[in-house]
């Protein structure tokens, strides 16, 4: 039975506006923004999609609508009346409309933009940790540029830069137990040194609610990794662990890694570019000097505590169960 007392229009109830809050990072946090009781604005391009997350929240709590984050009078729509507002926008690759200059560089400059002129007083950024003006990749540079511009536009935003998210739906163990099923050999770009220190999406998650909470997370960036920092090479054989495989895991020079990189990425759907080869080799981990998880009062989840609930199915045959969304 409709409770009055929990009617999400009545102005006591904050108004949160998450773009991208139907891919991975959306959906968990979603579930922690209903829970505190806001009112959640998903600001998708197919809100059809998002349609199942209404079941996360009460009746009218979370209400999935259409944005275009290149187009002004779309974003301007969706931070409406809007207290708080979220960035998960993001793509892997490059697609037809979907492009790096725009959703990364230059979307986060329009919707800090237009949320500060509707009067929100919170921002949050998901960025990437790599983000700089001088990374040999494309990614990374309009990553940069994107958080850049979110600055000038509300400088009290908070930026966060993951490393590689890992959880349930992610695209990178899953990818990875999956080809794994399928091929007798996994290929170690340069040798599979790369480090990487994987955050539990959960974990990145609280860490958004925590910098809408601390007025002390206004302004600042952070970084977000998880306790442990691994080579590639002992992520694949993290993975092979967990799903009871043993499989040859053979070293792959640049060289030859920059070349599968073009030819996969003509692919529609490219399980490998050029411009993630460039990124591969580059670490992917926690600065030194950056502020991270434990300064928003968050212990990191270790990915060995995660893994098994999930990659289990690897056992038994399971398929890859991962999306790439953009939101």
């Amino acid at each position: 039975m409709y409770d009055p007392s929990r009617d999400f229009r009545r102005p006591e109830y904050k108004v949160v506006t998450v773009f991208g809050g139907g891919g991975f990072i959306g959906r968990h946090l979603v579930k922690r923004l209903a829970q505190r009781g806001w009112r959640v604005r998903l600001a998708v391009r197919h809100p059809g999609r998002a349609m199942f997350l209404q079941t996360y929240g009460a009746v009218g709590q979370i209400a999935p609508v259409f944005a275009d984050v290149r187009d002004d009078a779309s974003v301007a729509a969706a931070v409406r009346g809007a207290d708080y507002v979220i960035n998960l926008v993001g793509i892997l690759f490059e697609s037809g409309r979907q492009q790096f200059e725009a959703l990364h560089a230059e979307a986060p400059g329009r919707i800090a933009r237009l949320a500060r002129e509707a009067g929100a007083t919170r921002m949050v950024h998901i960025s990437a940790i790599g983000a700089s003006p001088d990374s040999p990749s494309v990614y990374a540079r309009t990553k940069a540029r994107g958080e850049q511009a979110a600055r000038e536009a509300f400088p009290e935003v908070t930026i966060l830069r993951p490393s590689i998210v890992f959880g349930p739906e992610d695209n990178f163990f899953n990818l990875f137990a999956t080809l794994a099923r399928l091929s007798p050999v996994m290929p170690l770009m340069g040798g599979g040194e790369t480090r990487f220190q994987p955050v539990y999406v959960g974990d990145v998650a609280d860490a958004i609610m925590a910098a809408l909470d601390d007025p002390a997370a206004q302004g600042r960036t952070y970084e977000l990794g998880g306790p442990r920092v691994y080579t590639f090479r002992e992520l694949m054989e993290l993975t092979l662990a967990q799903i009871g495989r043993k499989r040859l895991l053979v070293s792959i020079p640049w060289s030859l890694a920059e070349v599968q990189g073009k030819v996969l990425g003509m692919l529609p759907a490219p399980l490998l570019t050029l411009d993630q080869v460039k990124q591969l080799r580059i670490d992917n981990v926690v600065a030194d000097d950056a502020p991270t998880l434990r300064d928003l009062g968050i212990a990191p989840t270790a990915a060995e505590a995660v893994l098994p609930s999930y990659l289990e199915r690897f056992r038994r045959g399971g398929r890859f169960a991962g999306r790439r969304l953009a939101g």
